[in-house]
C-alpha cells in the first residue's frame, strides 16, 4: 500500500536495476541499456526524454533479426558520446554458415545535442569474403510523462496520432496532450533505408573485405511544431565539443600525483559539465538523471557552493535564475510566499495540467536562506558587486521572508508547515515523509524547525550583512548581524542536547526537541552556528562508529529508532551531505576528520567507475566489498559530483577574498594518498589567476606559487 504522503517519492521496486548508460544535454536526457537499446518491457525507465516527456520508448538494433553480441560499451570520459562495440553471432542460411561469429565489427555511437539524439552506426567486414549485411532499427514512442514512468497512473490521456511516413528516409510519431501541446518524435535516416515503416528501418548492404560503411539516424524532439535542430551527426558533435572546450577553459584545472584521484576529479567534472544546462540567465546545474533532470533550488545552490572555487559562473547562473523565479505572492497551493526561493520546477503534460504540484513549486524551507548564503559567497570569491547590486532586491526580499513568513510564530526560529495538500510533508533536504521524528520513532508534527535550517538562516543573515556593507547600507548591515547573533544564542539554548552530545534534529510544533542523532547537526558546523565546545562534541559523534560507516557519515546514527541503512534518508550515505559535514569539520579545525571523509568517499568512487551516485546504503564497510547501492539513486547527480571539490577545499582550507585579491590556505592538509596537487587557472575575481603546487608534509602542506597575475597575494595560515 502506498501512503498518500508517498505519492511523489520514488519507490524502489527491485533489489538492483539492470545497468544503464546515461547521456544528457540541455532539457533532454537518454537512458540506454548496455547494447545502446531502449527496451519496451516491464517498468523500465529507459528512453529518450525531453522536457519531462519520454519521446522514444523503444529503440532496438538487430542484425539478421537477432541482437548482436556485446563486446563492450562506455560513456566517453567527457560524457559527450556513448559508444557501443558489437559483433555478429554465427549466421546460418539453409543450415549453412554464411557469416562466422566475429566477422563484423559494429559500432554504435550516440550523441545528445540541442533536442535531438544522433546515432552513427559503423560496420566493418573483417572477413576474407564479401558479405551481405541485413540490420534493422526498431522504434516506438509512448510520450509518457516522467511521473508515469515513475509509476503514477492517469485516468485520462491525450491523443496519439498514427505514425506518418513523411519521406523515404523520415518517419514521425505524434501525440497531442491534454495540455494542448503537440509533441513529435521525428526519425531521419541517412542514407535512406531499404525499408521504412511504422515500427522499423531496415537496411541491406554488401560489404567487401575490410570495407567500412556508416549510417546515421537522428531522433529529434518537437513541441508545437518547433524543431530545434537539423544538424547531422558530425556537425552536432563538433558543436558539442566546441561548447565543452569553452566551458572547460573557464574553470580551474586540478591535477594530482594520484591517477585514480585524477580519474575521480575528471569524472566529477564531466558529470557537472553534463548537468549544467544553459538558460537565458546563465548555466544551471540540473539535479540528477533520470528522476531529477530539472531545476531544483536547493540542489542548484549547494552544487554551486561546492564548485564555486573551480568556476564561479555556475553560482552566478544559479543566483540569476532563482532570482528570476522568486515567489512574489502568496500561493498556498504551491507553498509559495513573497521572497521564497523555488524548490522545483517541472515541464511536461502532468505538470502543465497540475496533476502534479511541481510546475513551479516552493515547498523548500532551506533554499531561501541558502540563496543568500550563495550570494554572499559569490561576492567573496568574485567581488562582482555590479551583479550583486542587480539582485540585491531579491536578496533583501529573501531575508525578509525569514522574518515575515519563515518564522510564523515569532519565536526566532525558521519553521515549515505544508500548506498545499499535495505538497511535500517535510521541506528540508531530507524531505521523506518519515525523516523527522522523536527518539521513540513517533513522527514529529509541524510546524517543524530543523536544526540545520537555523544554521543556514544564521549564515544568510551574516552574508546579507556583508553584502549590505559592500553596498554602503550600514543600518541594514547592523540589523542583520544583530539578528544573526540573537539566533545563534537562542539556537544553542533550545537545540543542544547535552546527554546526546549533539543538536536535536528539530523542534516540533509544540517546541519539543526531536532528540535524534542525525547528520543534520554536521551542517550546523558548516554554517558556523555551533559553539566551539559543541562543535567538538558533534565532531566526535559524527566520526564515531554509530555514524561513520567507513564509506562516509550516515544520515542517522545506528542507535536511532528509525535507522535503516536501506532507507532514503534514515541511515544511508549521501556524498553532498558528507561534503558539507567535512567543510564544517574543517571550519572548526578538525582537518583529520575531514580528510577521513574525503578518503572514504574516494574509496567508494573506485567501486562505481568514479561516479558517486546520489546516495548509497549505510551498511558498515567490509573488507573486499564496495558500498551497497541504493536501487533507484540518480547517477549522475549534480551535488554528488560536486562533493569532491568541496571536500578538497575543506582539507586545503582554501579561501578566496577577491576584494583583497587574496587566496589563503588555512592549515592546509593532504590525505596520505596524495603527495602533490597542481591547481592552475585559479581565478581571484576579475584581477586574474594563479597557478599553485601543493606538497604534502608531515602535518601541514606547503603551498608553492608557480605563476600569478600582478596584485594577487597567496597566504598560508598554520
Amino acid at each position: 500500500m502506498v501512503r498518500t504522503q508517498d505519492a511523489f517519492y520514488i519507490v524502489a521496486t527491485d533489489s538492483r536495476t539492470d545497468a544503464t548508460r546515461v547521456l544528457k544535454d540541455g532539457d533532454s536526457f537518454a537512458v540506454f541499456d548496455l547494447h545502446g537499446d531502449i527496451q519496451w518491457s516491464g517498468p523500465s525507465h529507459e528512453g529518450l526524454y525531453h522536457e519531462g516527456t519520454r519521446f522514444l520508448s523503444r529503440l532496438l538494433f538487430k542484425l539478421n533479426g537477432a541482437r548482436p553480441f556485446l563486446l563492450n560499451s562506455t560513456i566517453k570520459e567527457d560524457n559527450l558520446l556513448f559508444v557501443v562495440n558489437l559483433t555478429n553471432p554465427d549466421v546460418y542460411q539453409r543450415q549453412r554458415l554464411v557469416l562466422p561469429r566475429g566477422t563484423l565489427h559494429i559500432t554504435r555511437t550516440k550523441l545528445l545535442r540541442q533536442s535531438a539524439c544522433y546515432e552513427l552506426i559503423r560496420l566493418i567486414n573483417y572477413g576474407l569474403a564479401p558479405v551481405e549485411v541485413q540490420f534493422s532499427v526498431e522504434f516506438g514512442a509512448d510520450f509518457a510523462d516522467l511521473f508515469e514512468v515513475r509509476g503514477m497512473t492517469r485516468p485520462h490521456k491525450g491523443a496519439y496520432r498514427r505514425a506518418e511516413l513523411e519521406r523515404q528516409e523520415e518517419i514521425c510519431f505524434s501525440y497531442k496532450g491534454l495540455d494542448q501541446v503537440l509533441r513529435r518524435t521525428r526519425i531521419r535516416c541517412s542514407p535512406a533505408p531499404d525499408l521504412l515503416d511504422m515500427s522499423q528501418a531496415r537496411f541491406v548492404q554488401a560489404l567487401k573485405p575490410k570495407e567500412e560503411k556508416e549510417f546515421c539516424l537522428c531522433y529529434s524532439f518537437e513541441t508545437n511544431g518547433v524543431e530545434r535542430s537539423r544538424n547531422d551527426y558530425h556537425r552536432a558533435r563538433a558543436d558539442a565539443e566546441t561548447a565543452l572546450r569553452e566551458l572547460k577553459a573557464r574553470s580551474c584545472v586540478i591535477e594530482t600525483s594520484s591517477p585514480r584521484f585524477n580519474a575521480w576529479i575528471a569524472r566529477s567534472s564531466s558529470d557537472l559539465h553534463m548537468m549544467l544546462t544553459p538558460t537565458p540567465l546563465g548555466v544551471y546545474p540540473y539535479a540528477g538523471v533520470p528522476w531529477f533532470s530539472t531545476p531544483f533550488g536547493r540542489d542548484g545552490i549547494i552544487t554551486a557552493l561546492e564548485y564555486l572555487w573551480v568556476n564561479s559562473e555556475v553560482a552566478r547562473g544559479v543566483l540569476a535564475y532563482l532570482a528570476s523565479l522568486q515567489a512574489e505572492k502568496d500561493d498556498p497551493d504551491r507553498d509559495a510566499e513573497p521572497g521564497k526561493i523555488l524548490h522545483e520546477m517541472r515541464k511536461g503534460e502532468m505538470a502543465a495540467l497540475r496533476e502534479i504540484p511541481f510546475d513551479r513549486y516552493y515547498g523548500s524551507v532551506d533554499a531561501t536562506p541558502l540563496f543568500v548564503v550563495l550570494a554572499g559567497a559569490y561576492l567573496d570569491y568574485t567581488n562582482d558587486l555590479g551583479f550583486i547590486r542587480t539582485i540585491w532586491p531579491k536578496i533583501d526580499l529573501a531575508l525578509r521572508w525569514l522574518d515575515e513568513y519563515g518564522d510564523g510564530d515569532g519565536d526566532g526560529f525558521i519553521e515549515y508547515s505544508r500548506r498545499s495538500t499535495r505538497g511535500l510533508v517535510h521541506q528540508g533536504w531530507k524531505d521523506s515523509w518519515d525523516s523527522v521524528f522523536h527518539e521513540d520513532g513517533s513522527l514529529a508534527s509541524g510546524p517543524v524547525a530543523l536544526c540545520e535550517v537555523q544554521g543556514y538562516a544564521y549564515a544568510a543573515r551574516l552574508a546579507g550583512a556583508a553584502i549590505a556593507a559592500a553596498l554602503g547600507d550600514r543600518k541594514r548591515e547592523s540589523a542583520l548581524a544583530e539578528k544573526a547573533e540573537r539566533l545563534k544564542e537562542a539556537f544553542g539554548r533550545s537545540f543542544w542536547c547535552e546527554d546526546l552530545s549533539t543538536y536535536a534534529l528539530a523542534l516540533d510544533g509544540a517546541k519539543r526537541p526531536c532528540r535524534v542523532r542525525a547528520s543534520n547537526a554536521g551542517h550546523c558546523l558548516y554554517s558556523g552556528i555551533a559553539g566551539v565546545r559543541e562543535a567538538a562534541r558533534v565532531a566526535g559523534v559524527l566520526m564515531g562508529e554509530s555514524f561513520f560507516s567507513g564509506w562516509g557519515v550516515r544520515t542517522l546514527a545506528v542507535s536511532e529508532a528509525r535507522y535503516n541503512p536501506m532507507s532514503y534518508h534514515n541511515g544511508s550515505v549521501w556524498p553532498h551531505d558528507n561534503a558539507l559535514i567535512a567543510a564544517g569539520l574543517a571550519r572548526y579545525g578538525y582537518k583529520e576528520q575531514a580528510s577521513a571523509i574525503l578518503n572514504a568517499l574516494f574509496d567508494a568512487s573506485l567501486f562505481v567507475e568514479y561516479r558517486l551516485p546520489e546516495l548509497f546504503c549505510g551498511f558498515q564497510r567490509r573488507e573486499g566489498e564496495g558500498p551497497v547501492p541504493y536501487p533507484v539513486a540518480c547517477s549522475p547527480q549534480a551535488w554528488a559530483a560536486g562533493a569532491v571539490f568541496m571536500l578538497l577545499q575543506a582539507v586545503l582550507g582554501l579561501r578566496i577574498n577577491a576584494a583583497a585579491s587574496r587566496v589563503t590556505f588555512v592549515r592546509p592538509m593532504l590525505p596520505e594518498f596524495l603527495d602533490e596537487i597542481w591547481i592552475r587557472n585559479l581565478k581571484i575575481g576579475s584581477k586574474g589567476s594563479v597557478d599553485l603546487i601543493i606538497h604534502r608534509r608531515a602535518r601541514y602542506a606547503t603551498i608553492g606559487v608557480e605563476r600569478r597575475d600582478e596584485g594577487i597575494e597567496v597566504f598560508t595560515e598554520t
